[in-house]
Formats: C-alpha cells, structure tokens, sequence
C-alpha cells in the first residue's frame, strides 16, 4: 500500500461491489475512486441507483452480508484497508473514527429507549462514558446541534421530537465521539425545504468548527452548492466527472453532469432559465454496458462510446472527466447554454 499524503485522510481506490438477486449478479458499484481530505466536504451525487450509498456503506462495512460481496478495491483510512480489517477492529472505527447520518431519522432512533440513552450507548462503547458522564456529555451534544431545553429533552422519546429535531439528534449521535470522518446519507431528504436548510447550516457549522471530514451524498445538486468543497458525480457505479464545486458548477465536463445541471433549479444559477429533463433510463447493472454507461442516454454519443470505456481527461489538479468528447480527434460540442459558463 502506497503511503497516503499527509492531507488526505481517506483513499479509495477501484472499489467493486456486487449483489446477489434472484434476476443475477448485480454490479452496483464498478471501480470507484477518490481521495477525502482533512476537514473538507466532498459530495457524492448522482440519479437514484448510481451506487452512492452502496459506496458509503462499503465503507462503514455495513452492507448486508447474505447477499453483497466487496469485489475488490481499497478504501485507507489511517494506514489500514477499512475493507480488508476483521469485524472486530471496524467496530472500533465505525462510531468512534467514522459516523454515518442516515436519511430518515425515524428508522436510525429507536423509539423504544430516551434519545440520551441512546447517545450514552456509543459514549459507553467507545469513550467509557456511562452515569452522570454519559449524561452530561448527552445534553451538551444536544446543545451543540440546536436542541432547546436539552437537560429535559435528553430523557425524551424520538416520538416527541419534530422531523427536523429527530435528525438532530441522529447528528449528535453520530457527532457523539469525535470522529475525523462523518458520512451524511442523503441527511436531509426527509425534511421539508426550511428545516432542510437549518441543517445543512448546522452540518456546515460543525464541520467548520470541529475540522470534520465530511462525505455527503446527495441527488440535490442545491444542497451541493450550499456546504460542499469538492464533488464527484455517479452514473451507474462509476465515477464520471471530478472537481470543485466551482469547476463542476461552472465549467462542467462530462454530458451527465451537463445534464443534472440543466435538469433542476439551483440557487448558483439563473433561476430563468428553462429546465431540461435528462431523456431514457439508467442502464440496468444486471447487464452493464461495454462502454460508457450514460451513452444511451447521450445527445452526443458516438460509436466509440458504446464500445469502450475512456480515460480520464485531465483538466487542472481537481477536475477531470471520462468522456470521449475530451479526445482530439472527437467533434467539438458546447455544453447546453443553461449551464453556468457556458453562455
């Protein structure tokens, strides 16, 4: 293993990974990589069934076991392979080094057992908290995500908690034993639009404050634009397009991201222009294309493109893309003029 810069705290490299279903093997995620740096935010987006969650919960070593295989790739977390180690040692990484905040609150608390108690469990766990501790670390983390009144809310029910408090609390579990990592799973597609941006002003705060690296995943290119430093944009298991959210925004490479651009309104952009849905379906990964995945669905799309998989195409130290448009001998195309530099 390659030693891993002093920056980047995270490394994956062509992770694989495949289901098992009564229809066939299902390639859910086909040779993902990328690199997460200290104190960053670096959004995973893409359509429905791209294979980002798939990509978190590989990493948190959660997928379920009767039916998912990792099929190769590496994933360096602090000098080890998070996908190689025994179940032992993840589970003193996972909570403790790396938390996950998932989308619905509801399904993440227990709504059997206080909201405190259930912070105090990873408290115990991993720190050794329990007694008057555990508690007292339990009401100053529901201070710190904007509880009101937590030393009486700490012994409350999810039940008694509004959507937007219950995904608080998820955040102050997960926030719970100062991890270097936090991975938000699409946090706040369960809430409606003003507790929505509370919590990403929240996510942002904390991960100012505390230096979290932060990996979010995400099909709202708004929520994108509002809390991330970096992005890579998903089709089909793959990685297409990397950059900064200035790069991705601004100068975007790839036809798909050209696509989920003009295909949503965003606060970045001109709030008048037309919105443009993208044609056709995500292929299925039962049967994964030779080529490029998006090259049914591509306006631009050559007989290359259906035969064989690009290379990257490097455009500065950030931002690169796969795409055949990017080769010299390819037809020159503009992207849409909805997007950014276009015009």
């Amino acid at each position: 293993m390659k030693p891993m810069d002093n920056d980047v705290i995270l490394r994956v490299r062509d992770l694989r990974v495949s289901f098992s279903t009564y229809a066939g093997r299902v390639e859910a995620v086909r040779g993902v990589s990328f690199d997460l740096r200290r104190g960053e935010t670096l959004a995973i987006v893409g359509e429905s069934g791209s294979g980002k969650s798939v990509t978190a919960k590989s990493l948190m070593r959660l997928l379920p076991e009767a039916n998912s295989t990792i099929e190769g790739g590496e994933a360096l977390f602090d000098g080890k392979d998070l996908l190689k180690l025994p179940e032992r040692q993840m589970r003193g990484i996972r909570g403790r080094r790396i938390s996950m905040i998932f989308q619905d609150p509801m399904t993440s608390l227990n709504p059997t057992m206080k909201v405190g108690r259930q912070i105090a469990e990873s408290l115990k766990r991993h720190l050794g908290l329990s007694g008057r501790a555990a508690r007292e670390r339990a009401v100053e983390l529901l201070r710190m995500v904007g509880i009101p009144r937590p030393e009486a809310r700490v012994d409350q029910y999810p039940h008694q908690f509004s959507g937007g408090m219950r995904q608080r609390v998820v955040i102050a579990i997960a926030l719970a034993c100062d991890p270097d990592v936090l991975i938000a799973d699409e946090p706040t597609t369960a809430l409606d639009v003003t507790i929505q941006a509370q919590i990403l002003q929240l996510l942002r705060d904390l991960q100012e404050r505390r230096g979290l690296s932060v990996i979010l995943i995400t099909h709202d290119l708004g929520v994108v634009a509002e809390v991330s430093h970096r992005v890579a944009v998903m089709y089909a298991g793959k990685v297409v397009e990397t950059g900064t959210v200035h790069e991705i925004f601004r100068d975007p490479k790839h036809p798909y991201t050209w696509g989920l651009l003009t295909s949503v309104p965003l606060p970045t952009l001109d709030r008048s222009r037309e919105l443009v849905p993208i044609s056709g379906s995500p292929p299925n990964l039962l049967h994964p294309p030779q080529g490029c995945p998006f090259t049914a669905r591509c306006p631009h799309a050559m007989k290359i493109c259906a035969m064989e998989m690009p290379e990257y195409t490097v455009f500065s130290d950030e931002h690169r893309a796969a795409c055949w448009l990017h080769h010299e001998l390819a037809p020159k195309v503009r992207p849409p003029a909805q997007v950014g530099g276009s015009r």
